[in-house]
């Protein structure tokens, strides 16, 4: 199994940044994909980034994000992280990384997340 601990969030003002971190540890070796998702209050959630973690490489970021977030990976720290640039209000949410172990179907373990809050 793979288990997840996300870490980094907390209140910033507008056009702050914040970098979240997701430490992986069990069958790291098994781990194709990482991937950030975020779920506001009362909305559905949605698609933040995610990266290849064997080589850092193939990253993808959904639109509203593109050009202010950057996902990246240590894989000696077991670590994924996600650097968070001129963060905007509607960025408020939960965010949560996940792995994608079988690349079959969507990803198969989930963390728990952390609160990120953008104030106006």
């Amino acid at each position: 199994q793979v288990q997840l601990v996300e870490s980094g969030g907390g209140l910033v003002q507008a056009g702050g940044s914040l970098r979240l971190s997701c430490v992986v540890s069990g069958r790291t070796l098994s781990v194709y994909a990482m991937g950030w998702y975020r779920q506001a209050p009362g909305k559905d959630r949605e698609y933040v980034a995610n990266i290849r973690w064997s080589d850092g490489r193939s990253a993808y970021y959904a639109d509203s994000v593109k050009g202010r977030f950057t996902i990246s990976r240590d894989i000696h720290k077991n670590t994924v992280y996600l650097q968070m640039n001129s963060l905007k209000p509607e960025d408020t949410a939960v965010y949560g990384c996940a792995a994608d172990i079988d690349t079959i179907r969507g990803y198969d373990y989930w963390g728990q997340g952390t609160q990120v809050t953008v104030s106006s």
